[in-house]
C-alpha cells in the first residue's frame, strides 16, 4: 500500500504509539508467566465489564434488536469467544512448567503416518459443555510425538532475560468482533510481540469496549489501539518501527500491502520484488464448500442437516470468511431434492439484514455468473438469498461472495466413495481458498467406508479446518485449535493466507484441524449409535434461545463454577 499524507496530528500520534511500543517490546518479551497470568485474569474482568454493551452495540450495528434471540450471535462471536480464548491461554500458561499441558493431549497415528493431537475435549468441562464434539490437529508429515512436544511453546524455554521482542501491526477484522482481540492475544502470548492494533472502520464503534477490556495490556505498554481508514493502515504497514504484520481480511488488501496497487503492484509481482518484505501472517477468507455425501438419511436427518446448512450460510448474515458458499451435491440422489427444499425453507425464516459494506453489489455479480438463479425471499428487511447452479463460469469458483448467496454443484455419484473423492478433488482444484470445508456423512455410511479409510480419503482435502457433520466455523471457537489456511500459500498466490492464530497449546508445524460433531441432536443421536447429549448448536439460526445461551456462556467462562453449570446446561438444552 502507498501511504497517503496524513494530518500532522494523526502522524505524531501514530509515531508516539509506535515509539512507546518499541521501548516496551523487550519488557514484554521478558514478562514472567505469573505476570502474564495476572494480566489475562484482569482482561477477563475487563471483558465481562463491557460484555453487554459490546454485544448489544454490535447487534445494533447489524440492524438487530439486541433483545431478540438472534442477537445472541453477537454475544457468542464477541465476548464469549474472547473469554474462551483467554481461558485457554491461562490454562496453558498455568501448566507451562515442564510443558505440563501435554498431559492433557492425546496423540495417535493416522493411516497416512501423520500424527494427530486431540485438542478438544481436554477436560471434563469440555465434555459437559460440548458433548460429542472432538477436535484433532493433524500435524505436518514427519512430526512425531517427541518433535511435537519439543517444538511446542519454544519461546517459553528461552530464559526470560534472553528473550527479545518485536513490534507487530494487527489490522483488525470488521465482521466478527472477537477476531480482533484474539489476534492480539496470539501475537502477545504465542509470538511474544507487542501490538499496535488498527481498528477496522466497519466496527469502529467497538473501540471503547476494547480499550476498556484490554486496558491491563495497554497499561503494561504491550498494546496500543488506533483508529482510521486505509491511509492510517498504509502508514503503519510501511512504518520502520513495525516489524511484522497480521491481517484478517481480504486477499486484495494483502496484495496491495505486499506488492502495491495498480500498475505498480503488477510490475512488482511480475518482477518478484515485493514492496513490503516484512513477515506477514494472514487469514483471508475462502469459497467454502460443504460436501453432502449420499446415504440413508431419514426425514428427520434431512430437516436437521438443512438447519445446519442454512446456518453455515446465514450465520452473521453470511458475512463470515467460512460461510458455506458452495454446496456439493450427489447427482441423482433420492434425498437431494428434499434436502434442497428444506434448506430453502429454513433460509426463508431468517429476517436478518445484510449489513456488511458492498454486499448488494457482490450478490448481483454472483447471480450474474450462475447458470440458473433462484431467489429465496425473506421479507422486506432482508435481501433474498440467491441460489443457483454452478456451471463452467469460473467467477463464482474464485470470488468470495461474503453474503447471502449459495451455489450448488452436482457431481456423479455411482457409489459413495467415488462421489466423496470427486467432491474433494473439485473443492481442492476448482474452489478458491483453503480456510475451511465441511463434510456431511451419515454414521452408517461412515461405518461402511470404515474410519481409517475415511481418514485416508479426507487427508486429501486441503483445508485448514475440516468439519465432519458440522460447520468448520465451529473450529474458530475452539481456542486450543490452530485457525488459518492450509499451509503452502505464497505471497504470489496468497489465497486464504499464511500462518495461524488461536492455537492455545502453542503447537508448531500444524497442518489442519479436524472437528467432528454429532450427526443428530439429543435425543435422536442415540438412534444413530453416537450416544451424544449434544442439543441444537447455539450458532444455528433456528436456535430460539441463542441470546440467553450467549449471555450464560459468557458469564460461565468468566467465573467457571460447577454450581452454575446446571443452569447453563438448562439454557443450552432449551435451544
Amino acid at each position: 500500500m502507498t501511504a497517503q499524507p496524513l494530518p500532522e496530528k494523526t502522524r505524531v500520534a501514530l509515531d508516539t504509539a509506535l515509539a512507546e511500543l518499541d521501548r516496551a517490546k523487550t519488557d514484554w518479551a521478558q514478562c514472567s508467566i505469573s505476570d502474564r497470568l495476572r494480566l489475562l485474569r484482569a482482561v477477563k474482568d475487563g471483558v465481562m465489564s463491557v460484555a453487554a454493551d459490546w454485544a448489544e452495540t454490535s447487534a445494533r450495528e447489524k440492524g438487530l434488536d439486541p433483545e431478540t434471540p438472534i442477537a445472541g450471535e453477537d454475544w457468542i462471536i464477541g465476548p464469549y469467544a474472547t473469554m474462551e480464548g483467554l481461558n485457554a491461554y491461562i490454562r496453558t500458561l498455568r501448566e507451562m512448567p515442564g510443558k505440563g499441558f501435554f498431559s492433557r493431549l492425546r496423540m495417535r497415528s493416522l493411516p497416512n503416518g501423520q500424527t494427530a493431537v486431540q485438542v478438544m475435549p481436554t477436560s471434563a468441562r469440555d465434555k459437559l459443555l460440548l458433548p460429542g464434539v472432538r477436535a484433532e490437529v493433524w500435524m505436518r508429515p514427519g512430526e512425531t510425538p517427541d518433535t511435537i512436544r519439543a517444538k511446542a511453546a519454544r519461546l517459553y524455554e528461552t530464559p526470560e532475560t534472553e528473550r527479545e521482542g518485536a513490534v507487530a501491526l494487527v489490522l483488525g477484522a470488521g465482521n466478527v468482533s472477537s477476531i480482533t482481540p484474539l489476534d492480539v492475544l496470539y501475537k502477545l502470548l504465542v509470538e511474544n510481540q507487542v501490538v499496535i492494533l488498527k481498528m477496522n472502520p466497519v466496527n469502529d464503534d467497538l473501540t471503547p469496549f476494547f480499550e476498556t477490556a484490554m486496558k491491563p495490556l495497554i497499561d503494561k505498554g504491550a498494546l496500543r489501539i488506533v483508529r482510521g481508514g486505509a491511509d492510517v493502515g498504509a502508514y503503519l504497514c510501511d512504518h520502520p518501527l513495525v516489524e511484522e504484520l497480521h491481517i484478517t481480511g481480504s486477499d486484495k488488501t494483502h496484495d496491495a500491502i505486499v506488492w502495491g496497487m495498480g500498475e505498480e503492484g503488477a510490475k512488482n509481482r511480475a518482477a518478484g520484488t515485493p514492496k513490503n518484505t516484512k513477515r506477514f501472517s494472514s487469514e483471508l477468507g475462502c469459497v467454502s464448500p460443504t460436501l453432502v455425501v449420499p446415504g440413508p438419511w431419514s426425514a428427520a436427518d434431512v430437516a436437521y442437516q438443512a438447519e445446519s446448512i442454512a446456518s453455515m450460510k446465514l450465520h452473521n448474515s453470511g458475512h463470515n470468511c467460512i460461510a458455506c458458499q458452495t454446496l456439493v451435491m450427489p447427482e441423482g440422489w433420492d434425498k437431494g431434492a428434499a434436502l434442497l427444499d428444506a434448506v430453502k425453507s429454513v433460509l426463508a425464516t431468517s429476517r436478518r439484514p445484510a449489513w456488511y459494506p458492498g454486499t448488494e453489489d457482490r450478490i448481483a455479480l454472483y447471480a450474474a455468473h450462475l447458470d440458473t438463479v433462484e431467489k429465496v425471499e425473506r421479507g422486506s428487511n432482508a435481501p433474498p438469498v440467491v441460489l443457483g447452479t454452478l456451471g463452467d463460469d469460473d467467477y463464482n469458483h474464485r470470488a468470495e461472495v461474503f453474503g447471502p448467496a449459495l451455489g450448488i454443484k452436482e457431481l456423479p455419484a455411482p457409489d459413495t466413495e467415488t462421489f466423496l473423492r470427486a467432491a474433494i478433488a473439485y473443492a481442492n482444484d476448482e474452489l478458491w481458498g483453503t480456510l475451511g470445508a465441511n463434510i456431511l456423512i451419515h454414521p452408517t455410511t461412515l461405518r461402511q467406508i470404515g474410519q481409517r479409510r475415511f481418514e485416508d480419503i479426507i487427508a486429501e482435502l486441503r483445508y485448514g479446518t475440516i468439519a465432519i457433520n458440522g460447520w468448520c466455523g465451529f473450529g474458530f471457537f475452539i481456542a486450543t485449535a490452530p485457525w488459518g489456511a492450509f499451509p503452502g500459500h505464497t505471497p504470489e498466490d496468497i489465497q486464504s493466507g499464511t500462518g495461524v492464530v488461536h492455537n492455545a497449546f502453542m503447537l508448531e508445524e500444524t497442518e489442519r484441524t479436524v472437528v467432528r460433531m454429532p450427526w443428530a441432536p439429543f435425543p435422536r443421536g442415540f438412534f444413530s449409535r453416537e450416544l451424544s447429549l449434544m442439543p441444537r448448536p447455539p450458532f444455528f439460526i433456528t436456535n430460539k434461545n441463542q441470546r440467553r445461551i450467549g449471555k450464560a456462556l459468557t458469564r460461565f467462562q468468566h467465573r467457571p463454577s460447577l454450581r452454575d453449570l446446571p443452569k447453563l446446561l438448562r439454557e443450552v438444552m432449551r435451544g
